[in-house]
């Protein structure tokens, strides 16, 4: 009896725990029909949404293609147009290029004719240092610039060229004053060695003796100016010495003011080539001046006798005047004559016209 509770417990058991089972088989089975449900739903819209991402996507490739062929088509234009720019801008560089060189070429031979150019004045400086370097050959360089200037501006009778005075001097030149005054006499040997050594100099020692040098130099020649060339009543009392430079005469009266104002006390006055020319116009201009007080008494007598002849003129006119007023006269009385002729005649007699014939 035991065994057969036992028995039919474990068969009760048995069956509850089967039914129980499967009642959750049954949950189980009806929540994975959920599931399933759910699951066909999500596909669903996962499928409808797959479709509506499909269209948008070819929607999209269209749109992409239709903007990719637009873009193509502005980028083809904008390369087009950027070849063309850079064709034009490579042309105008290219002719601008070619311009260039040509002015380089072109200022190449300006640079190399300049260049010969300066290595024949080169050649010709080492020639007129050699020149320069002898005082004969020095003396005749000056000699020669002035003569040039003087002939330009003067004519040959206002000059004369180493002319002998009367001490038995001979300056390089000598212009003729107008009205017997005296001549101006012209130096052109300026001492120049002193001077070279002044430019070769390189210690503080070789300058002082230069200059040393230099100043006994133009001293002595300045006095020998005043003695030589400056003569009462031969020659003005002032004199000129010719400096054949102007960097020359620059540094002299930048550097040795002492020795310009001892010439200037000496009556000497030291002239460049531009004040030479300058003082020959001066020259010229006063002896302008003189030919025209000359030919002053020509011109007086010639208006005296122009107002002589107008005097005399006047003079035929007044006698030409009384004839005709004598004329006038004589017409007026011959007209009164006519005029008592005519009255005279009888009423009835018809009045003949007086004419030139009668």
């Amino acid at each position: 009896m035991p065994g057969g509770l036992f028995l039919l417990t474990l068969i009760v058991w048995l069956v509850l725990k089967t039914m129980r089972q499967i009642r959750q088989r049954a949950d189980a089975d009806s929540a994975a029909t959920e599931q399933i449900h759910e699951l066909e739903s999500h596909l669903s819209q996962l499928l409808k949404s797959l479709g509506e991402m499909t269209g948008r996507m070819q929607t999209m490739a269209e749109v992409f293609g239709s903007r990719q062929s637009d873009m193509m088509r502005a980028v083809n234009e904008r390369l087009d147009g950027m070849g063309h720019k850079l064709g034009i801008s490579m042309a105008d560089t290219t002719k601008k290029t070619q311009d260039g060189l040509r002015h380089l070429h072109e200022r190449l031979a300006v640079i190399d004719r300049a260049q010969q150019t300066i290595t024949d004045l080169s050649g010709q400086v080492g020639q007129l240092q050699s020149i320069l370097s002898n005082k004969q050959t020095r003396g005749a360089f000056g000699q020669g610039r002035m003569e040039a200037i003087i002939q330009d501006q003067m004519a040959p009778s206002t000059y004369s060229f180493q002319a002998t005075l009367s001490n038995n001097n001979r300056p390089d030149c000598l212009i003729h004053m107008p009205n017997g005054a005296p001549s101006l006499a012209i130096d052109a040997k300026f001492p120049l060695e002193g001077f070279n050594l002044l430019r070769k100099a390189e210690t503080e020692e070789q300058l002082k003796y230069a200059q040393a040098q230099f100043r006994r130099d133009f001293s002595k020649h300045i006095q020998d100016i005043g003695e030589k060339y400056l003569l009462p009543g031969e020659t003005q009392d002032t004199a000129f010495l010719f400096v054949p430079s102007e960097s020359v005469f620059a540094e002299l009266n930048e550097r040795f003011e002492d020795l310009v104002q001892k010439a200037h006390r000496t009556r000497v006055v030291i002239v460049s080539p531009s004040l030479l020319m300058l003082s020959i116009q001066v020259i010229q201009s006063v002896l302008r001046d003189a030919k025209m007080r000359e030919q002053a008494h020509l011109i007086q007598a010639e208006v005296g006798h122009l107002i002589a002849d107008v005097s005399r003129l006047n003079d035929r006119v007044g006698k030409l005047q009384s004839h005709f007023a004598q004329a006038n006269k004589d017409i007026d009385q011959i007209l009164t004559s006519t005029d008592k002729i005519t009255e005279t005649q009888e009423p009835d007699e018809p009045r003949q016209a007086i004419t030139p014939d009668s």
